[in-house]
């Protein structure tokens, strides 16, 4: 049995301001701050000698190599993905960047923002426009019932509010 899988799909390139505003950070911290400590503690390891023994050199370079990886993934994705700032006009059904509160079969209610791939967090209750809990809310209102296949099995959830603006603290 071979180990190859097919590629994933990729992920939808639309992000909030603010998550594109969250990666230029991480690209700005990673280029102009930690490369640069670690190029310096790399240089510093590299001048104790016997580089094949040396384990402080063996870990700077696999962080600088990481460190450089995740670079060119920030780089290309910064280039490919497509902000998307404008409300939609219809602002009580369910699109990108809407705050949704849904109640599961048991009343208890959730509160996600869609949000795209690069930007999810399930902890503070952003969920990815291609997760099948979005891809089920994706223009429906409030009032309405979906049905979502979760890991641990089928439910159905029904939407309370819609909304594009930030829940109060």
């Amino acid at each position: 049995m071979s180990r190859w899988r097919p590629p994933s799909p990729r992920s939808s390139p639309h992000i909030t301001a603010e998550g594109h505003a969250r990666l230029k950070a991480e690209f700005e911290q990673l280029w102009r701050v930690r490369r640069p400590e670690v190029v310096r503690a790399l240089a510093a390891a590299a001048a104790e000698g016997d580089r094949s023994e040396n384990a402080e050199y063996q870990y700077r370079k696999r962080e600088l190599r990481e460190i450089d990886a995740r670079l060119k993934y920030l780089t290309a994705r910064l280039q490919d993905v497509t902000i998307v700032e404008i409300r939609p006009r219809d602002d009580s059904r369910v699109y990108f960047g809407a705050w949704v509160e849904v109640a599961d079969p048991d009343d208890r209610r959730h509160r996600y923002r869609i949000v795209g791939a690069d930007e999810a967090d399930a902890r503070a209750g952003l969920i990815s426009v291609d997760s099948p809990v979005a891809r089920a809310l994706l223009g429906r209102a409030a009032g309405d019932v979906v049905r979502v296949l979760l890991p641990a099995g089928p439910t159905e959830l029904e939407i309370v509010g819609v909304s594009y603006e930030p829940p109060a603290a």
